[in-house]
């Protein structure tokens, strides 16, 4: 199958803050799932997006950190990809971050949608960091992010301080049970998105930024 051909296009958005000791090689071989799947032969020649205006993958030297905004064509078969992507960057991130996936049905059109066709699309997010604690702390971040701003549509701000709390002693005790397992080390799989995530029905933007 050519990626002509492919019937998805596959955004993956986020951004990862590197270890000190993390190099241009070390990132080379970190994003190899993504650059390889493209076709590439090398980070330098699988960095561009499928889309101009997308910076695509990219080392920002002055903060020390991993930006992606890159979209290529494939199939179901990255999320495999995805995978070994996530081990790999649990080994050079320095704190936890949530990455963005998004699967648009490239062959899905207005026709389709009219007949009441369901899309290929979906979303989800999937976290990475250096240690359980930091990919938890990504998640509790991003809960309380997506709980409050919801909450903060018929309440004040600061009448959500025990939400949070309760939300806080959910991860802890999360934590505790969980520390000592081996699954707890993998980047958490599956719709992570909540209201965001789940498969076909109305598209989602092209692109999230």
């Amino acid at each position: 199958m050519t990626s002509f051909s492919a019937p998805l296009e596959i955004h993956v958005h986020g951004e990862i803050l590197l270890r000190d000791d993390v190099d241009f090689k070390a990132l080379q071989e970190a994003t190899r799932p993504l650059w390889k799947y493209a076709g590439a032969k090398s980070l330098t020649e699988g960095a561009q997006s499928l889309y101009e205006e997308e910076p695509g993958i990219r080392f920002e030297a002055a903060e020390h950190k991993l930006q992606l905004c890159w979209t290529a064509r494939g199939d179901e078969d990255f999320r495999q990809v995805l995978d070994d992507l996530c081990m790999n960057l649990n080994e050079v991130s320095a704190a936890g971050a949530q990455l963005e996936i998004t699967f648009y049905d490239a062959e899905f059109d207005d026709e389709d949608e009219s007949r009441g066709s369901e899309s290929r699309d979906d979303f989800l997010i999937v976290f990475v960091g250096p240690d359980p604690a930091a990919i938890m702390q990504a998640q509790r971040d991003l809960l309380v992010q997506d709980v409050v701003g919801l909450m903060e549509r018929h309440f004040d701000g600061s009448e959500l301080s025990g939400v949070v709390q309760e939300i806080d002693k959910l991860f802890s005790e999360r934590f505790n049970d969980l520390v000592s397992s081996l699954e707890l080390g993998k980047p958490p799989r599956g719709s992570g998105g909540g209201p965001q995530g789940g498969h076909g029905g109305g598209r989602r933007p092209r692109h999230l930024h």
